[in-house]
């Protein structure tokens, strides 16, 4: 099967609420020919509680906001120098299931870090990337009529206090790491990793396309209205 580009949309800085709108819109509004894309974006700080989360599991958010979410999963952190990157993806199109789509995702950001020489892994029953057991990189999806949106969150340098605020991922007691612990870093160099690993990993074979750094021109009207 000859799948086509992934279209890659570098967003830099946006508020959370208005990539989230603009993902369930392109969602909604695709069809079978509309192509995959991967948005990479950083957020404000903000904590998302995903479908299943508890409100417990937010201990003291502070001027923090928190927003409920349709995602996967309990409540997380998002702030600047983490990578957030979204794959809007056709799974049925790409012949592949959910915890493919999960298990692939998991296995870029492992080569990415690979590739810095830091060995990490998986650990069963709490989905992420963890290097010996302290975490670096957090999924949260949502399938909706066989296509992806939301996706995963990677701590390249930014401040880890509020996820003190917390339990991260429903985990009492989680700890949490940056690459930047590890080794020098920049963002732009690591999402061009994170870019062609998950090109690679999910069957594009190496076949993306950078396209305007902005959101789709029919959810940018409606965001500005």
């Amino acid at each position: 099967m000859v799948v086509a580009n992934l279209q890659v949309r570098r967003l830099g800085q946006l508020e959370y609420d208005s990539v989230w709108r603009a993902m369930q819109r392109f969602t909604d509004q695709r069809d079978e020919n509309t192509p995959d894309e991967l948005w990479l974006v950083e957020h404000p700080p903000v904590f998302t509680q995903g479908q299943a989360g508890h409100a417990e599991h937010i201990l003291a958010p502070g001027d923090i906001p928190v927003i409920q979410v349709d995602r996967g999963g309990q409540v997380t952190y998002h702030g600047p120098g983490q990578i957030v990157a979204y794959p809007l993806i056709d799974i049925r199109r790409l012949e592949i299931g959910v915890r493919e789509l999960v298990t692939g995702i998991e296995k870029a950001i492992i080569e990415v870090l690979q590739s810095y020489a830091i060995d990490a892994q998986v650990l069963a029953g709490a989905p992420g990337v963890y290097i010996d057991g302290v975490k670096i990189a957090s999924l949260g999806l949502r399938i909706r009529k066989g296509r992806s949106f939301h996706g995963l969150s990677f701590n390249i340098d930014m401040d880890l206090e509020p996820f003190q605020r917390i339990n991260p991922c429903g985990l009492p007691g989680l700890q949490v790491t940056n690459l930047s612990a590890f080794t020098e870093v920049s963002m732009t160099e690591v999402e061009d990793r994170l870019i062609a690993s998950l090109s690679r990993v999910l069957g594009y074979n190496d076949r993306f396309r950078l396209v305007a750094g902005v959101l789709p021109c029919s959810e940018q009207l409606e965001l500005e209205e």
